[in-house]
């Protein structure tokens, strides 16, 4: 057995979790990947299969866990994270926040590991208060189209800050606002790839409401150094890790446009319901307490990930 620290990432194959094994690799962890691929890819990771100090177990979470060996961190990113998404699977997103998460906080426990846990700004709902902080308890409807995720994320939290202070287990709660890079499924449903897809083919841009709605977004090589930097912390407590550089999502989409060289012709349909009208996050904590700020600027940010969707669209 290696005595290089090893950790367990689920939802490895998808998005966010491929761009995290990568990152573990790089600083000489042992990484298992686990993923039921409902909403992960194969493709994110079979450039990391060759790899001695890397495996994949193929395994939905929702169900008993087990690793053999031993165990220094978890971080539990399995969840269907876009609206197509849990939209079409609600109970199995309330599964893996639920069940999931207890199945991994059991595990820790047992492997005396430390467990970071991917939560979202969608715990704040559609806020009242802008920026949204970490002491802000959100607005959110539970039995709205969006509570199957939201409110997955939300007992997420409270079974973990109840596993952390009823058995002393090591946590860590990271709310991660959005975020946007290469891997990015271009049918995702969320505004950025949509966007992007949209342009590449020449097609409208479609705008929900009248597209005044805000969003920030942050770069996913910045988001994993967050991620990262709250895992080797001391603080217990969530924070956010985002980009606070907000903008409407109609200028968003004549950003696109003239990154991709299209005219923008915005496709206005109606807004979903419970959709946030302002997402921005309070990063002053990640300051604090991590060090932490995004260094990708959006423009940048945009032409890496354009180079990635270039080549992906033209494959679809």
């Amino acid at each position: 057995m290696s005595d290089k620290k090893r950790v367990l990432i689920t939802g490895g194959a998808g998005f966010l979790g491929s761009h995290l094994c990568e990152r573990f690799l790089a600083e000489g962890y042992h990484v298992i990947a686990m993923d039921n691929l409902i909403t992960g890819d194969l493709q994110n990771i079979e450039h990391l299969f060759a790899r001695e100090d890397f495996e994949f177990h193929h395994h939905d979470v929702s169900k008993f866990v087990f690793v053999p060996g031993k165990l220094d961190y978890i971080l539990h990113f399995a969840s269907p994270a876009s609206p197509i998404d849990y939209l079409k699977i609600p109970i199995q997103t309330l599964k893996v926040g639920s069940l999931g998460t207890h199945n991994l906080l059991g595990l820790a426990r047992v492997k005396n590991a430390r467990l970071l846990i991917a939560s979202t700004s969608e715990v704040y709902g559609d806020p009242e208060i802008h920026p949204q902080v970490e002491e802000y308890f959100g607005n959110v409807n539970p039995v709205g189209p969006r509570g199957c995720y939201d409110e997955a994320k939300r007992f997420q939290e409270a079974i973990t800050m109840a596993y952390h202070n009823h058995h002393g287990l090591e946590t860590r709660i990271v709310r991660i606002f959005n975020t946007y890079g290469p891997r990015m499924r271009l049918d995702d449903g969320r505004v950025l790839p949509a966007f992007l897809s949209q342009a590449l083919r020449g097609e409208a841009l479609t705008v929900f409401g009248d597209g005044s709605q805000t969003r920030s977004f942050c770069y996913v090589d910045d988001l994993v150094d967050g991620i990262y930097r709250l895992l080797l912390s001391d603080y217990h407590m969530p924070v956010n890790i985002g980009n606070p550089s907000e903008i409407t999502i109609k200028e968003f989409g004549e950003e696109i446009a003239r990154l991709t060289g299209v005219e923008f012709k915005p496709d206005y349909r109606p807004l979903p319901e419970n959709d946030p009208m302002k997402r921005r996050p309070d990063i002053s904590k990640a300051k604090e307490i991590l060090g932490w700020e995004p260094k990708v600027d959006r423009a940048e940010g945009l032409r890496r990930t354009l180079e990635y969707f270039k080549e992906h669209v033209q494959r679809v």
